[in-house]
């Protein structure tokens, strides 16, 4: 990896750390990693250690950051379950479910999520 990436991916598994306590996380590019330190279109993958470093798997997180033309546009999901609601957070937040991609009710486990998408929003739009 390049070393201008790696400070990305540790200020988004900090960012993760903050928001979505217990768990430590460490961040990884699910594809081939993108040229710029800040990426804007890329797909990530947020994976989750309990405190004593043993991995949950069901706690993973895969965060895309893409653009749509000037707009800055995040997609949050659980890797465990491709049904549970998804996060995109564009202008404001919205859920959707996993399955049929219908607005949903924020799940329970909503808040933390929307924390961390607009820490790591901040991060890659330098607010």
């Amino acid at each position: 990896m390049p070393d201008d990436l790696a400070p990305f991916l540790a200020q988004v598994a900090a960012a993760a750390d903050l928001c979505l306590k217990p768990c430590r996380h460490g961040v990884r590019f699910r594809d081939p990693e993108p040229a710029a330190a800040a990426p804007t279109d890329c797909c990530l993958r947020i994976e989750a250690r309990d405190p004593a470093g043993g991995r949950c798997e069901d706690a993973d997180v895969e965060l895309e950051i893409y653009r749509s033309g000037s707009e800055l546009n995040l997609m949050l999901s659980r890797c465990a379950d491709p049904e549970a609601p998804l996060l995109w957070h564009g202008s404001h937040a919205v859920w959707m479910d996993g399955a049929s991609g219908e607005r949903c009710s924020r799940p329970a486990d909503g808040p933390a999520l929307e924390a961390l998408a607009r820490r790591i929003r901040a991060l890659v739009s330098g607010d």
